[in-house]
């Protein structure tokens, strides 16, 4: 019986080991996802910088485009008022054109202050081009870290399921059906007993069933928490053993 203990305890050690490695591995993605969002955030905060320069080189454009057309404009008033034969018709393309070079002043100074707002918003969107791609780079070398340790955990999980198949040939086949239904509940599902406390769910079990694990060195179900246990000397070496 008590060989049959040491090889499920063994199969269990297996077990709790992969599960902590699986815990352990579990922040990983989560924090792979956070840097992924953080990254998410600082790109759409650049594109947005970016989309804001070219916004305002579309209008430093279209004001300049403006500009070209009111002067044709005025150049051609200007040829068809020596033709007019009308004062009155003179005097009204005459107030057109004054009109026009106004406009055309007032979108000169408009041209000015945009090429100065164009220049000061492309010099801070190279600076904040340069802090994403140092940002980026930095953001890009840890999820590469976080992608290699969820990588070395998966090949520690793998090969220690790989030992896992050959410990629980090694497991009485009765014993083993029922670990595995206790396990897919809750793990440790092996638990000892001591001074009549289960340890997996601190409740007493009938002194008669401690007893009978003492003497047997065998197995049982805890009435309370359903677990597989054992008394603790089971898997005590004797003095003999140690020797």
């Amino acid at each position: 019986m008590r060989e049959k203990l040491k090889a499920l305890a063994e199969l269990q050690n297996v077990d709790l080991e992969v599960a902590s490695l699986r815990k352990a591995a579990d922040i990983h993605p989560r924090q792979i996802a956070e840097l992924e969002r953080e990254l998410g955030v600082a790109r759409s905060a650049i594109e947005a910088e970016r989309a804001r320069v070219a916004d305002m080189e579309r209008q430093k454009t279209q004001v300049e485009q403006n500009i070209t057309d009111e002067k044709d404009k005025v150049k051609k008033w200007e040829a068809r008022l020596a033709e007019q034969r009308s004062t009155r018709e003179y005097s009204a393309l005459a107030r057109e054109i004054d009109i026009a070079k106004k406009a055309n002043l007032t979108m000169a100074e408009e041209q000015v202050e945009l090429t100065k707002q164009l220049g000061q918003a492309r010099e801070a969107l190279k600076g904040k081009e340069a802090e994403f791609a140092t940002k980026q780079q930095g953001l890009s070398a840890r999820m590469g870290e976080l992608r290699g340790k969820l990588g070395e955990s998966e090949a520690q999980v793998k090969a220690l399921e790989g030992r896992r198949a050959g410990v629980a040939e090694g497991v009485d086949s009765t014993l083993l059906r029922r670990y595995e239904v206790v396990r897919k509940k809750k793990l440790p599902a092996l638990v000892g007993v001591v001074a009549g406390t289960c340890q997996g769910c601190n409740m007493n079990v009938p002194p008669q069933l401690y007893n009978q694990l003492r003497t047997s060195l065998g197995t049982d179900i805890c009435p309370s928490c359903n677990r597989i246990i054992y008394a603790v000397e089971a898997l005590q070496e004797t003095p003999a053993a140690a020797k």
